[in-house]
């Protein structure tokens, strides 16, 4: 199965309360909802038990999980309906083990075949919105763990130099500097030679300490040039932490298909809540802990505009103990969740092989 984490370990215990009839009952509603996005009738639900049951003892049943909180009746006469918390349940502890068909899973390792590690990061939320039928996002590797390709100075002004640094991802980094100079184009192309001789295949951290490093052992020793690369080099990357990753986010065409989002102003609404960037990433870093795939929906999800919904990530690559970022989809709470879930598992193994392998050739290559 899955590594699949909890989000709210109170679920067990609610679970554990529920008699085996009230699970079968629980479990045939959640399904067909999932499968039908329409309220579930005793009738609907006496032909996908897996033991015979009377109408009278499902309607009874479900009165009962009703008044337990799990089920919902839209209108007096229409069936009934799961609430988030029963969705939950029925993910951390009724449902099936949910497991992707070989042919699928050929089919994924196909499509990031000739891509490289860069290239799976961007490809992976276009390819979970298109599998998923849900609006897949990656949060991108943070700019201090990206290794590092190439620097170049370009003097923008007598006190201003515009550093161009490009990851072995392709990623471009650009920021001004105060560096004061005038017609000294050629001398800041021999430093970002003598930097670019040391930064090769180092992440942004790594390369700021080996500087200074070397600056220290320099003191001693003639070296003008390589000092002002040095310093020039140590200057240019000090690069903070962005206030907010990069979010890449999938087609949102796939959400227009779920009858949930067929209402105008709450697209409008759940899209300008996800492209701020700022409500879910905040969403990940509070549920998103460890290694395996992570389901949050309902009350877990704090912005309004996200509570209707279910988040499915997981976390991939790593570097120490961190891992290099989350990729998964969001949608209604109402997901195929069987299919869903080793999805964004099987996504980030081969995203974090990717990324195990450049690292892997980087080392190999050497600087």
């Amino acid at each position: 199965m899955s590594n699949l984490h909890r989000s709210d370990p109170h679920d067990s215990a609610a679970t554990l309360e529920l008699s085996e009839r009230q699970r079968s009952v629980l479990r045939a509603l959640v399904a067909a909802y999932i499968a039908e996005a329409a309220p579930v009738g005793s009738g609907t639900l006496s032909h996908l038990m897996s033991a015979p049951l009377s109408s009278a003892s499902i309607r009874s049943t479900v009165a009962e999980l009703r008044e337990r909180g799990f089920v919902e009746q839209p209108h007096k006469s229409a069936g009934s309906v799961p609430t988030p918390h029963a969705i939950e349940v029925f993910v951390h502890h009724l449902m099936d083990h949910p497991a992707l068909g070989a042919y699928e899973k050929r089919a994924l390792r196909d499509s990031f075949a000739d891509v490289d590690a860069s290239g799976a990061v961007g490809m992976a939320s276009t390819l979970l919105s298109e599998r998923a039928r849900q609006l897949g996002f990656v949060v991108a590797p943070r700019l201090p763990r990206i290794r590092l390709q190439h620097v170049s100075f370009v003097r923008a002004s007598s006190e201003r130099v515009l550093v161009v640094l490009v990851a072995r991802s392709g990623r471009v980094h650009r920021r001004v500097i105060e560096h004061a100079g005038t017609g000294d184009q050629p001398e800041l192309d021999r430093v970002a030679a003598k930097l670019n001789e040391r930064i090769v295949g180092h992440t942004l951290s790594e390369v700021r300490l080996r500087l200074r490093d070397e600056l220290a052992t320099l003191r001693h020793r003639a070296n003008d040039l390589l000092a002002r690369a040095l310093s020039l080099g140590l200057h240019a990357l000090d690069v903070d932490e962005p206030a907010q990753p990069d979010l890449l986010l999938g087609t949102r065409l796939a959400l227009l298909d779920q009858p949930e989002f067929r209402d105008p102003a709450r697209i409008r609404e759940l899209f300008t809540a996800i492209e701020t960037g700022a409500s879910l990433l905040e969403l990940l870093d509070r549920v998103v802990h460890g290694d395996g795939v992570h389901v949050a929906m309902g009350d877990a999800l704090d912005a309004a505009e996200l509570r209707s919904c279910a988040l499915v990530a997981a976390p991939y690559g790593r570097q120490g103990d961190s891992p290099q970022g989350v990729l998964g989809v969001i949608g209604p709470c109402r997901m195929d969740y069987r299919r869903v879930i080793p999805l964004v598992e099987y996504c980030s193994t081969i995203v974090s092989n990717k990324l195990a392998l450049a690292d892997e050739e980087d080392e190999l290559a050497g600087p």
